[in-house]
């Protein structure tokens, strides 16, 4: 049961237009655009582009499946009354939940893959295989508390029109926000305070140091890590909530 649903969510993903934009066509375009213009520029720690943004782009390209792909599809689902016709069908809520979830780590599987194999083929990327597995397994742990915090945000939402405008801000805040573009150490101060309260910003530079064997457990790192945990367990807690009302 769950392999046919998983087959059903996947047909549906790819052949849905705003989706494939948003996860699959910007992100790796932009690498590559970014790649052509800002390729010789230094950024952070002495990283050059594809040290700095090839891990970036990996994250832009998780957080767009997990939101869009995945807490915006829970809204559509209750929007529409799939979840209340689920209740008296074959498929239980949590196949569907275990679907999409899968489903969601396919993804951003393939978009951790896809911008690796651009920054090796296209900007000579050098990464160990030892690193690469290391890298992995935190994208996969950073796959998990997405999953939770977009979980618990798109709960909140019973409409897809109110969802897809929210998700469409996000997304701009986020791209703006995380160093997923320009540098945020080179915007405004008032960007720079958004940036640090919105926990991709802090993912993606926790990545980036795991990408580059550059993580340590320091001040900074600490405060990041601790945030993100902080904001997973409310997430825990709102989901909880929800599921028993």
């Amino acid at each position: 049961m769950l392999t046919t649903q998983l087959k059903y969510d996947l047909v549906m993903f790819f052949r849905e237009i705003f989706y494939l934009i948003f996860t699959i066509v910007i992100p790796p375009a932009t690498y590559l655009f970014m790649g052509q213009l800002f390729g010789g520029a230094t950024y952070g720690e002495n990283l050059n582009y594809v040290q700095f943004y090839t891990p970036s782009f990996i994250i832009l390209i998780t957080f767009s499946v997990v939101f869009f792909a995945f807490g915006f599809d829970q809204v559509m689902n209750r929007s529409m009354g799939i979840e209340k016709r689920i209740s008296i069908a074959p498929v239980d809520m949590r196949t569907l939940l275990f679907s999409n979830i899968i489903k969601s780590v396919i993804i951003t599987t393939l978009g951790f893959m896809t911008i690796t194999f651009i920054g090796i083929t296209v900007y000579s990327l050098e990464i160990g295989f030892a690193d690469f597995l290391k890298s992995y397994g935190v994208f996969i742990l950073i796959n998990a508390a997405l999953l939770t915090i977009s979980s618990a945000i798109y709960s909140f939402f019973k409409e897809m029109k109110s969802a897809l405008v929210f998700s469409i801000v996000l997304f701009q805040i986020v791209l703006f926000t995380a160093d997923f573009t320009v540098p945020v150490d080179g915007m405004p101060k008032f960007i720079q305070v958004i940036a640090n309260l919105n926990p991709i910003y802090h993912i993606n530079h926790l990545f980036i140091d795991v990408w580059n064997g550059m993580f340590s457990l320091n001040g900074d790192s600490a405060i990041s890590l601790g945030y993100i945990a902080a904001l997973v367990f409310i997430s825990m807690l709102l989901v909880t909530r929800k599921a028993r009302n």
